[in-house]
C-alpha cells in the first residue's frame, strides 16, 4: 500500500486542456500522474446515480480511487434539531452518491460552536454522529466511511481533539486531517516537522496505528486572520504555510498509506501532483 494524491475538484488546466465534463475526469487525471478525486457536493448532491456509476466505471478503468466531499451547510452541532435531522439526510445523499461511484469516504464538517459551548457542541455532534451512521445501516451503506473534517476557522467546531474524540466513539469513522486548516485555525501552527509530529502521535494514540495509517487527508496553504481561515491559496504562496514535506517525510518514515486530496486555489492538480513527486523520491 501507499499514499494516494489527487485534487478536490476541478484544476483551472481541466478547462484550459479542453475538457468540460465530470465523466473526462479520469483521462485528465492519468494524464496528470494522479490516483485519487474528491468529488465535490460542498452546494448539495447532485449528481444521479446513472452519472455517478459511469464515473465510478471509468476511474476504476484507470485506476483512480474516488471519495466525495458532503454538503458545507451540515451542522451536526446544531442546537435546532431539525438542522441536525437535516444533515443526517445530506449525509445520506452523499454516501449513496459516493457508493454509486465505488468510493468509500465521505468528508463531513461537524458544525459551528459560536453560540454553544465547545463541550455542549461535541455532545450534539456526536449524537448526530450515532444517528447517521444508524441511518446509512439502514441503508445497506455500512461500508461507507464518514471522515468528519479538522476545520479552518476559530468559532467551528473541528480542533484536531475534537475529531479524535468523534472519531473514538465509532472504529468505522476515519479521520479528515486538514493541515491547512490546523495552521490557520491556530494562527501558523506548522514551524518544526515535531509540530507535525505531535498531529501524527495524537492520531496513533486516539486511533491506533491502523487507523492512523489510512487518514485521510486536505492539504493547501490558506491565509488566515485572527478568526483563522481567510482564503485558499496556491503551492506558490512564500508567506503562508503549510509545508508537506514535512507531512510526506512522516508518512514515508511510518509506512502509512493516506489519502492526500489538494484543494489549492485553482492549481490543485498541479500542486498535488508535487506532492505525489516529492513522496515518490523519499520512499
Amino acid at each position: 500500500m501507499s499514499a494516494l494524491f489527487g485534487p478536490a475538484g476541478n484544476s483551472n488546466s481541466f478547462f484550459e486542456m479542453g475538457y468540460k465534463g465530470s465523466l473526462q475526469v479520469p483521462e485528465y487525471l492519468t494524464k496528470m500522474g494522479l490516483d485519487a478525486f474528491e468529488y465535490q457536493c460542498g452546494r448539495g448532491v447532485n449528481i444521479g446515480e446513472e452519472k455517478a456509476q459511469q464515473l465510478g466505471a471509468l476511474a476504476a478503468e484507470k485506476g483512480i480511487t474516488l471519495s466525495l466531499h458532503a454538503p458545507y451547510y451540515i451542522s451536526m452541532s446544531s442546537v435546532e434539531e431539525e438542522k441536525r435531522i437535516k444533515s443526517i439526510d445530506y449525509i445520506l445523499a452523499s454516501a449513496r452518491a459516493v457508493d454509486a461511484m465505488g468510493g468509500n469516504r465521505i468528508v463531513v464538517h461537524t458544525g459551528s460552536c459560536s453560540k454553544i459551548s465547545r463541550e455542549t457542541a461535541l455532545d450534539l455532534a456526536s449524537d448526530t454522529m450515532k444517528m447517521a451512521l444508524a441511518a446509512l445501516d439502514e441503508n445497506g451503506l455500512s461500508h461507507i466511511h464518514i471522515c468528519p473534517e479538522t476545520m479552518g476557522k476559530v468559532n467551528q467546531l473541528g480542533t484536531l481533539d475534537e475529531v479524535l474524540a468523534l472519531c473514538k466513539l465509532y472504529e468505522r469513522l476515519i479521520p479528515c486531517i486538514d493541515f491547512g486548516h490546523l495552521n490557520a485555525r491556530d494562527l501558523g501552527y506548522f514551524k518544526t516537522k515535531e509540530d507535525y509530529k505531535t498531529v501524527f502521535d495524537k492520531m496513533e494514540n486516539a486511533l491506533g496505528y491502523d487507523r492512523l495509517c489510512s487518514f485521510h487527508s486536505h492539504f493547501s496553504k490558506i491565509e488566515y486572520t485572527t478568526g483563522g481561515e481567510k482564503k485558499h491559496l496556491t503551492f506558490a504562496d512564500t508567506v503562508y504555510g503549510p509545508d508537506f514535506e514535512p507531512v510526506l517525510d512522516l508518512v514515508a518514515q511510518k509506512n502509512l498509506s493516506p489519502t492526500f486530496i489538494c484543494e489549492s486555489d485553482g492549481t490543485q492538480a498541479e500542486d498535488v501532483k508535487m506532492m505525489k513527486d516529492y513522496y515518490n523520491r523519499i520512499k
